[in-house]
C-alpha cells in the first residue's frame, strides 16, 4: 500500500506516478521510500524492461524536497538510494524515461538528470533554485557538470537561475519537448522505440556506457568487466536476433 506514489503496468513497462498534486508533487521521506521500493521492484523483475517516471497533474514532474515538511520534521531523509530512491542508484542497468509532465526543480532535475531519457511538455520549467531556499542541490550538481561545460552549469547552479524545457533541450538536459496534448503519444513513442530492441542488449548497452565512464580513457574502459554483457551473448534472445533477420521476420524477445 502506497500513500504518495502508484505504479501501473503495461506490458513489460512500469509505470510510476508521483502522487502529490496538492504539494507540486514534492517528497517527503515516505514518497523518497515508496519510489525506492518500486524502483527496487523494477530492477529485480526480469519481465520489466523500461520505466517511466511522471508525476500527477499538469503543473509540476516534481519540485523537489517538501520544505514544509523539512521546517515542521527538522530533517527531509532519503533512503540509501537517494532522492526519489534513484539519484543514488549506481546499479540499475534498465532504462528510465523521465515524463516531465510540469515543473521539474531543484530535486526533481536532479531526478530527471538521474533519467536515461527524458520527455517534457513546452510549459514546463527546470532548474536548481536550492540556493535561494539556503540549501545546496547536493548529488544534482556532479551531474549536471558532466552533462554541461563547466561555466554553463555553473550558471544554473550559481544563480539558482529557471530555464524553459526548451532551453532544457538546446543544453541536451532534454530529448523531446512537445506541446501538452502530444506529450502522451511522444512518452508512449520512446517506449515503444526502446521495446523494439532487446532487452539484454539495452541493459548491456545502458551498462557499458555509465560504467565506461569510470575508465580515464577508452583502453580502460574496454578492459573493464560488463556481466549484462556477457549474459546478453548467452542469451537467446541474442540467437533470436539474427535468425530473425536472416528470416526477414519480427524478432521475438524473451529477454533471456
Amino acid at each position: 500500500m502506497t500513500d504518495h506514489i502508484s505504479t501501473e503496468r503495461r506490458g513489460p513497462a512500469l509505470w510510476i506516478t508521483i502522487e502529490r498534486p496538492e504539494v507540486r508533487n514534492a517528497l517527503n521521506p515516505k514518497a523518497h521510500t515508496e519510489l525506492s521500493a518500486a524502483f527496487d521492484r523494477f530492477a529485480d523483475d526480469d519481465t520489466l524492461w523500461v520505466a517511466v517516471l511522471t508525476g500527477r497533474g499538469d503543473k509540476a514532474f516534481c519540485v523537489g524536497s517538501d520544505l514544509k515538511h523539512r521546517v515542521e520534521a527538522g530533517s527531509n531523509q532519503t533512503p540509501a538510494t537517494g532522492f526519489a530512491g534513484i539519484c543514488e542508484r549506481y546499479d540499475l542497468d534498465k532504462p528510465v524515461i523521465a515524463a516531465i509532465n510540469g515543473d521539474a526543480l531543484g530535486g526533481g532535475l536532479e531526478t530527471v538528470l538521474a533519467c536515461d531519457l527524458a520527455v517534457a511538455v513546452d510549459t514546463a520549467r527546470l532548474g536548481l533554485p536550492e540556493p535561494r531556499v539556503g540549501l545546496c542541490a547536493h548529488g544534482g550538481l556532479h551531474r549536471l557538470m558532466r552533462h554541461l561545460p563547466a561555466k554553463s552549469a555553473s550558471r544554473l547552479a550559481l544563480t539558482g537561475k529557471l530555464f524553459t524545457a526548451t532551453e532544457g533541450k538546446a543544453m541536451h538536459l532534454v530529448n523531446e519537448v512537445v506541446p501538452r496534448e502530444g506529450f502522451a503519444a511522444a512518452v508512449n513513442s520512446l517506449v515503444e522505440e526502446i521495446l523494439t530492441c532487446a532487452p539484454l542488449a539495452v541493459r548491456a548497452t545502458k551498462q557499458m556506457m555509465h560504467r565506461g565512464l569510470s575508465a580515464p580513457d577508452v583502453e580502460a574502459a574496454f578492459a573493464l568487466d560488463y556481466p549484462a554483457y556477457d549474459r546478453m551473448l548467452a542469451s537467446e534472445d541474442a540467437r533470436e536476433g539474427p535468425a530473425a533477420f536472416a528470416a526477414k521476420r519480427t524478432p521475438v524477445w524473451r529477454g533471456q
